[in-house]
C-alpha cells in the first residue's frame, strides 16, 4: 500500500476512544494533522547531495513563525547514505548569519566533521567529501556554531542521516519508510508572545539550566496522528531538544523493543516499557501493532529543573499511532547483529574529563528559574533553607541535587561575569585556538567524565567515533545502552566509555568533546582535541 492511500485511511480514523481521556481532551482542542515525514534525500548519479539552510514559515497553533529548516521552512531531508559508498555533499548558507553543519554520530576525519571552526558566511556553500564506514546507524546533521548551537537548533535546523550497510539489510526489519520505517524527531519550542518567532534567549537562566520550552514539537507538528500497517512497526527516535531529557512510553504500556542505538544496531532486541531519552540520543524501537488498539507514544514527566512545568507536568501524548487492517511485513529477529567483545584496558590510556558550572551562575540561574516560574519548575529540588529533604535530581536520572538554603538572593538579573564562559572541562571553558590533548589513531582508551560535585546533567557528546560504555553515574549500562553511543550520561557521579578514533584530526580541524545539553556547550563545557598518527607509523 502506499503512503497516500495511509494518509486517506487516516483522515476517517474512528479510534478515538481506544486512547486515554486526557489524550481525547487534546484530539479535540485542536485539529489533528497527519504526521509529517521528512524526504528521503539520496545521492545523484556523480554520488552528490546538495543541501540548503535557509529561512522559512511554519504554523503552529494558528500562528505562523519564522523558522530555519533545510532544503524547507523547518527541520530537514532524511540524508541517506551507504556505508562504504563515497559522497560528496554542498552545504549552502542562505541564513542571515554563519552556521556549521555538524555530522552527529558518523566516525568521519576531522576536516569534515563540521565542529565550530568549519565555518559557512552567508550566501557561501562548503563542500565536503568522505566515505561513510561503519555499521548500518540513524544518525543525525545539526549546526555547531560555537556560542549559536543553542539558537540555531532552536530555530529548527536539524535533520537524520541514515546509514545503511549489507547487514543490515539482511535483517526482515520493517524498511518501508513513512509506512513501517518511521522517523520520529522530537523538540520543544517557546514562541515569543507576538507569535511570530522562536523565543529563545542565551542568559544566566539558560545557561545554568538549558533552554526549554512549552510545547512538544513531532517531526515539527504538534501532536500529530498516523496510520499503519498491522503488525512491527518500527520508529526512529531523536531527541532533537536542545536541553530536555525524555521518558518515552506508549499510553497503554506495550512493550517497546530496543534494536538500535546511537551507533546502530544492538546484539539482539531489548524490551523495556520506558525508554529514557537524552538530548541529542537516538534509539530505534519495534513495537508490535498486531492488535489493531490505537495508542499513543508519550513522554512521562521527567526530574531535570525547568522541564517540569505544563504540559510536560504529566504523561504528555506526542503521537497517536492507529493500526489499520493491512498487515505489515516486518519481524522482530532474536538476533541482530554482531557486536564486538569489549577491547582489554591493560594497556590503554585513561582521561579524567571534569565538568564543572560556575558556582555563581548556577546559583544566579536557579534564583532567575524561580522567579520566573515558581518553585514548581525545580523538580523537587529544596529553596527553603531546611536541607535537602525533597531535593531531586537536576537531571533526568538519579541523583541529589544540593539546596538552596541560606544563599544570597541578589537579583538573578545582576551581571555575571562573562557567563559565556562559565561552564568548564578540566577548569578550562571553551578555546577553539587550543587543542587540551592529542590522541594517537588506532589506539583504545578509556575515557572517564566526571560530574562529580556537580548535580546538574550533562548528556556528553564525542565527536569522530562511537564508543562503548563501561560505566554510566558509577552503575553498569542498561542493557539497551550496550551497543554503539556517541552520547553517555553524566549526573553528579563518574561515567567511563572505550574509545577508538580510526581517522585523523588535525589542530585546525579538531574534533570536539562537550556537553550535549547545547547551552552548557554554547557557555564553554566543550574542548577540542586532535588525532595523529601514532609514533611507529
Amino acid at each position: 500500500m502506499q503512503r497516500r492511500e495511509f494518509i486517506k485511511l487516516s483522515a476517517a480514523m474512528g479510534a478515538a476512544s481506544a486512547l486515554p481521556f486526557w489524550s481525547q481532551s487534546l484530539m479535540a482542542a485542536q485539529p489533528r494533522v497527519s504526521l509529517p515525514l521528512p524526504k528521503q534525500l539520496t545521492a545523484d548519479a556523480q554520488g552528490v547531495i546538495n543541501i540548503t539552510a535557509q529561512q522559512g514559515k511554519t504554523v503552529w497553533q494558528e500562528k505562523t513563525v519564522s523558522t530555519w529548516g533545510y532544503n524547507g521552512d523547518l527541520l530537514g531531508p532524511a540524508i541517506v547514505l551507504d556505508s562504504g559508498t563515497p559522497v560528496t555533499i554542498n552545504v549552502r548558507n542562505t541564513l542571515p548569519e554563519a552556521t556549521t553543519v555538524h555530522w552527529h554520530g558518523l566516525a568521519l576525519a576531522g576536516d569534515v566533521d563540521g565542529g565550530p571552526q568549519a565555518l559557512i558566511a552567508p550566501g557561501a556553500t562548503r563542500t565536503v567529501s568522505f566515505t561513510p564506514d561503519q555499521p548500518a546507524a540513524t544518525c543525525w546533521f545539526h549546526p555547531h556554531q560555537h556560542g549559536r548551537t543553542g539558537y540555531q537548533v532552536a530555530q529548527g535546523l536539524a535533520g537524520l542521516v541514515l546509514i545503511k550497510d549489507a547487514a543490515s539489510e539482511k535483517l526482515l526489519l520493517p524498511k518501508i519508510w513513512g509506512v513501517d520505517d518511521i522517523p520520529v524527531i522530537l523538540q520543544d519550542k517557546r514562541v515569543s508572545e507576538a507569535g511570530d518567532k522562536i523565543d529563545y534567549q542565551l542568559d544566566v537562566m539558560s545557561a545554568a539550566v538549558g533552554w526549554f520550552g512549552n510545547i512538544m514539537l513531532t517531526n515539527g507538528a504538534i501532536y500529530p496522528q498516523l496510520a499503519v500497517p498491522r503488525g512491527w512497526l518500527r520508529l526512529r527516535l531523536l531527541n532533537g531538544c536542545n536541553a530536555r531529557s525524555l521518558n518515552l512510553t506508549a499510553s497503554d504500556n506495550r512493550t517497546l523493543y530496543v534494536i538500535a542505538s546511537d551507533g546502530g544496531l544492538l546484539a539482539e532486541p531489548v524490551a523495556v516499557t520506558q525508554l529514557p531519552m537524552l538530548p541529542g540520543e537516538r534509539f530505534e524501537v519495534l513495537v508490535d501493532t498486531g492488535d489493531g488498539n490505537a495508542f499513543d507514544l508519550q513522554t512521562l514527566p521527567v526530574r531535570q529543573m525547568g522541564m517540569t512545568l505544563a504540559p510536560f507536568s504529566q504523561p504528555l501524548p506526542v503521537l497517536t499511532i492507529t493500526p489499520l487492517q493491512v498487515l505489515a511485513s516486518g519481524t522482530l529477529p532474536d538476533q541482530l547483529v554482531a557486536l564486538p567483545p569489549l577491547p582489554s584496558q591493560e594497556k590503554g590510556k585513561s582521561r579524567l574529563l571534569q565538568l564543572t558550572m560556575d558556582p555563581e551562575l548556577d546559583r544566579r540561574g536557579m534564583l532567575a528559574l524561580m522567579e520566573k516560574y515558581g518553585h514548581a519548575a525545580m523538580a523537587g529540588m529544596s529553596g527553603d533553607g531546611h536541607g535537602n529533604e525533597g531535593a531531586g535530581s537536576a537531571g533526568g536520572h538519579e541523583g541529589h541535587a544540593p539546596a538552596m538554603g541560606g544563599m544570597h538572593h541578589t537579583s538573578p538579573t545582576e551581571q555575571v561575569d562573562d557567563f559565556h564562559n562559565g561552564n568548564k572541562i578540566n577548569g578550562k571553558a571553551f578555546d577553539m585556538t587550543t587543542p587540551s590533548f592529542d590522541v594517537k589513531r588506532g589506539e583504545v582508551e578509556k575515557w572517564i567524565i566526571s560530574g562529580e560535585h556537580d548535580a546538574m546533567l550533562h548528556p556528553f557528546h564525542i565527536h569522530g567515533a562511537q564508543f562503548r560504555l563501561l560505566s554510566e553515574n558509577g552503575k553498569p549500562p542498561a542493557p539497551h545502552r550496550r551497543g554503539w553511543k556517541d552520547i553517555v550520561s553524566v549526573e553528579g557521579a563518574r561515567s567511563e566509555v572505550l574509545i577508538r578514533f580510526d581517522h585523523l584530526a588535525a589542530k585546525e580541524h579538531a574534533y570536539m568533546a562537550h556537553c550535549h545539553l547545547l547551552e552548557h556547550e554554547d557557555t564553554g563545557m566543550m574542548l577540542g582535541f586532535t588525532v595523529s598518527e601514532t609514533d611507529d607509523a
